[in-house]
């Protein structure tokens, strides 16, 4: 038997996890964790606005260069994108096939039963396309200066006032981090339910948890764009 007939009809263990409902929700459960990392690291990197420009701009500078000498200049924040997109494709794709089982596997006599029971679900179905959109706008908004017509390459601060400035850009980032909250709390308790993390003591204190999280990194985005609409950065 040659190596490719053995491959054919043996595939490997990843192959075998990936194609599992088990494999997939544990893809969901670790690319997800992998976002919430960034989400926390960027509201933090994002709050330093509230510290004036040179703050900011220089906290954007410096992320250039980390890892000089070894990587070169802007490696790390290209190897950082690198890997969001594949958590954020990999999430995606699982949410995706994971969501096409479940309308196949569900009888249709139980649809109207089971529609209270699948809110959370649906609710991150929706969540998860309005992150998607936006984060194509976000992209084209403050990476790309695209869609900001004030915006000048290598003034974050600025263009995060000048793209705020605008009505628009406010309601397109409230509407996406409200989603964000709503996503962090409900995928933080499935994850940890994926992974094995809950149990009968931990429950309450994992939940708590969740909403903490979801709180905090609403409020701490939100507070981005208030702060322009009032006045308080400028």
């Amino acid at each position: 038997m040659t190596t490719a007939s053995r491959t054919a009809r043996h595939p490997s263990t990843l192959a075998t996890l990936w194609r599992s409902t088990v494999g997939k929700k544990a893809v969901m459960a670790v690319s997800g964790l992998a976002m919430l990392l960034y989400l926390v690291a960027h509201m933090l990197g994002n709050l330093k606005v509230f510290l004036g420009p040179d703050d900011l701009n220089g906290y954007a500078a410096w992320l250039r260069t980390v890892g000089q000498p070894f990587l070169g200049h802007e490696w790390f924040l290209w190897i950082a994108r690198a890997g969001l997109l594949a958590a954020v494709v990999l999430h995606g794709v699982a949410a995706f096939q994971l969501s096409r089982r479940d309308l196949a596997a569900r009888p249709s006599k139980y649809a109207h039963q089971r529609r209270r029971a699948s809110y959370a679900t649906r609710t991150m179905r929706w969540g998860g396309v309005i992150l998607a959109l936006f984060i194509v706008w976000h992209i084209l908004d403050l990476t790309t200066l695209t869609v900001n017509p004030n915006a000048e390459h290598g003034r974050p601060y600025q263009n995060i006032v000048a793209s705020f400035g605008n009505w628009y850009s406010c309601v397109v980032y409230i509407v996406a981090m409200l989603a964000v909250g709503l996503h962090v709390r409900h995928g933080f308790w499935s994850a940890a339910q994926t992974l094995g993390a809950n149990n009968a003591r931990r429950d309450r204190a994992l939940k708590l948890t969740a909403n903490g999280l979801a709180l905090l990194l609403t409020a701490g985005f939100l507070s981005v764009p208030v702060a322009v609409m009032t006045g308080v950065v400028k």
